[in-house]
């Protein structure tokens, strides 16, 4: 697994593209940087994935079972809109117009590393998100997703 940390802004051109701040390409290994897979992400923000972490969910996703109505409703809206993006020879990404429209993305965005993949928001849809959690909620939602053991046991 990918360790990607951090938060990174960004500009979208006039067609689409964005340059992968250096901060964030540095975390990836050499061979992670030529070649990515971008989704639709959830909370209407797009998923842009390395090809090491791709391929295992890849994995995944085809070994669901087809004549599981679930499943098979799962694997076609995650799946809707993937594609592989490259690097073209200035190191941009161009986001393909389908998933920038759907998630709202015009000029200034936001890369959030997540450890395994980065998340591209819109830059207000970003700042709204996140000034929409208190410390309070941040807690409890730790707390539900983490457990309350021993704070040594993570």
């Amino acid at each position: 697994m990918i360790g990607l940390l951090g938060e990174f802004e960004a500009t979208l051109d006039a067609k689409g593209r964005f340059l992968l701040p250096a901060g964030l390409k540095k975390q990836l290994p050499e061979d992670e940087t030529s070649r990515f897979v971008i989704n639709r992400g959830f909370e209407k923000c797009l998923a842009l994935y390395p090809m090491s972490t791709w391929g295992p969910l890849s994995e995944k996703i085809a070994g669901l079972n087809e004549f599981d109505p679930k499943q098979r409703d799962f694997r076609r809206a995650f799946l809707n809109g993937a594609t592989y993006v490259e690097p073209d020879t200035a190191g941009r990404l161009l986001l393909p117009p389908s998933l920038k429209m759907y998630a709202g993305l015009e000029k200034d965005i936001v890369l959030m590393a997540t450890g395994d993949k980065i998340e591209i928001w819109d830059s207000n849809k970003y700042k709204q998100f996140f000034d929409s959690i208190s410390s309070d909620a941040l807690s409890d939602l730790g707390n539900q997703v983490l457990g309350g053991g021993n704070k040594n046991e993570l």
